[in-house]
């Protein structure tokens, strides 16, 4: 199934219970799914340049994941969400320097958290940093980000809820008729 061909709480709430589907498609149905994250997360962040963001990362970093490897690059990318369908990246960029071999590390999170309350952009900045110890999303990577952030799977539901509320609803495919 396309994601144009999904009914409105399809795209980001994949994978929930069918009764859960139906109250947020009600309060879409009704108007209100915004006001509703809204009044969960009111508060909004003053993160607005680069190197805002790359201090609010290692701030979070230096207070939970002290043995991680440093981060060359911290920043908000513009094309993110659109080109890769990705909230934020990590990525270990690799350089020869004469006979070494340097890793680099690089953090990048889509340009919409700008804009996002203040709890969205550390729960996606929680996972990012994650991803630095842990690669793939199994049982000790959701352990991390719970370290981190024990508020960590309602903050990605709401985030998700949130995403719905941004997303233009799209008109569903007509069916094929015959001339």
């Amino acid at each position: 199934m396309k994601p144009s061909d999904m009914p409105l709480t399809g795209r980001y709430l994949q994978g929930y219970p069918p009764a859960l589907l139906a109250q947020v498609q009600r309060l879409i149905d009704d108007g209100s799914l915004a006001q509703a994250v809204a009044r969960r997360h009111p508060e909004p962040h003053a993160v607005r340049t680069d190197r805002a963001l790359y201090d609010y990362v290692n701030t979070l970093k230096s207070r939970h994941m002290k043995s991680a490897p440093p981060l060359a690059k911290v920043a908000y990318d513009a094309r993110l969400h659109l080109v890769m369908n990705a909230l934020g990246t990590h990525s270990a960029v690799s350089r020869v320097q004469g006979s070494q071999l340097k890793a680099k590390r690089e953090i990048r999170i889509a340009a919409l958290f700008k804009d996002a309350p203040a709890d969205f952009l550390r729960m996606i900045v929680v996972h990012e940093l994650a991803h630095l110890k842990e690669r793939e999303h199994g049982k000790a990577f959701y352990a991390l980000c719970l370290h981190m952030a024990p508020d960590y799977h309602q903050l990605e539901f709401d985030l998700r809820l949130w995403l719905t509320a941004l997303d233009p609803p799209t008109p569903a495919a007509a069916p094929n008729r015959p001339s």
